[in-house]
């Protein structure tokens, strides 16, 4: 389990179950855990075995209830895009929604007010296990102003008994009085020989090159070294160490187009850091090169990442890419 690497994070989260605050902000690097931590800590406020200790027991009805995404004193509010592909019930998604309109509209790639409005009616009402009622946030900054406004107000009156758990990649984009409100848990990157055993025992092989590739964070390193995204990465990666701009330009569909602008923006980092630090952050070769150069190419694959989701010509837009290349 991730606490296993993510001890002093999860301990600080244990040892706050005496005097529990209403609302805690877990915060940190994408792919970190800060989550898995979340849910855990969750399932741990609403085990109902009295002799739980540090970790839910896993086996009472609560835990199995929560474990099965169905625990009725819990709620997540996250984007439905998101909610789609953790595969969490479509209620717990976007309340209110019925199917009709689910099947109308793409997945909202935000929090919705409608959603917070809901929390609110829902933490109104007393818990159906006699217990507390925990409401997840995530990410905490997916939210606009209207929504975050909505959120706000359940935070400062809050119910007795009701819980927050805020997650949140980039704290500072939220609400100064939302911060204010919540009592901060930072969940840093775990130590890289611990995150690569845990790697190992989920099957992936070469687990510090994945490691090193995703900064450090070993969530994302199981993502890129299992999914379909790893093969993407995985291709241009190839292309890269065989020094053939052709192959690494050899786009097949607009799905491998971020997953290019992504590598060629860490290897123009680490480029970039070699020549100006003499060291490199994502596993790439200490090549020795102009540095503002490449600083200057990673900026731009930076905008290009962003860019990759608009309707552009996948084989025009990765050959600029490649283009642009510094020639060092």
């Amino acid at each position: 389990m991730i606490s296993d690497i993510q001890k002093e994070a999860w301990q600080e989260l244990i040892g706050r179950l005496d005097r529990l605050p209403h609302a805690l902000l877990l915060h940190g690097a994408p792919g970190v855990g800060k989550l898995a931590l979340a849910e855990r800590f969750a399932q741990a406020l609403l085990c109902e075995s009295k002799g739980q200790g540090a970790k839910p027991c896993g086996s009472c009805d609560g835990c199995r209830w929560f474990l099965a995404g169905n625990h009725p004193d819990a709620r997540f509010l996250e984007p439905e895009a998101i909610a789609l592909a953790l595969d969490r019930p479509a209620s717990v998604a976007e309340e209110g929604d019925t199917e009709s309109s689910k099947e109308k509209k793409k997945p909202s790639l935000h929090i919705r007010v409608e959603q917070t409005r809901g929390l609110a009616d829902f933490l109104n009402l007393a818990s159906h296990r006699g217990g507390r009622r925990v409401a997840i946030v995530h990410p905490a900054e997916d939210m606009n102003a209207a929504t975050a406004n909505s959120l706000l107000k359940s935070l400062e009156e809050p119910p007795v008994g009701a819980v927050f758990l805020l997650v949140s990649h980039r704290p500072a984009r939220l609400l100064p009085t939302i911060r204010s409100r919540c009592v901060p848990v930072p969940v840093p990157l775990p130590d890289p020989n611990a995150a690569a055993a845990w790697l190992a025992k989920q099957g992936v092989s070469a687990p510090e090159r994945w490691l090193a590739f995703a900064g450090g964070a070993p969530l994302r390193a199981l993502e890129y070294a299992t999914g379909a995204r790893g093969a993407a990465i995985e291709r241009v990666l190839l292309g890269i160490a065989s020094g053939s701009r052709e192959e690494i330009g050899a786009i097949k569909d607009r799905d491998e187009l971020e997953p290019l602008a992504e590598v060629l923006q860490k290897m123009a980092l680490d480029r970039a850091f070699a020549a100006l630090a003499g060291d490199t952050k994502y596993g790439g070769a200490r090549v020795p090169g102009d540095g503002r150069a490449w600083l200057a190419y990673a900026r731009a694959m930076g905008r290009n990442r962003a860019l990759t989701r608009h309707p552009l010509s996948p084989k025009l837009f990765a050959a600029e890419m490649v283009a642009g290349m510094p020639r060092d």
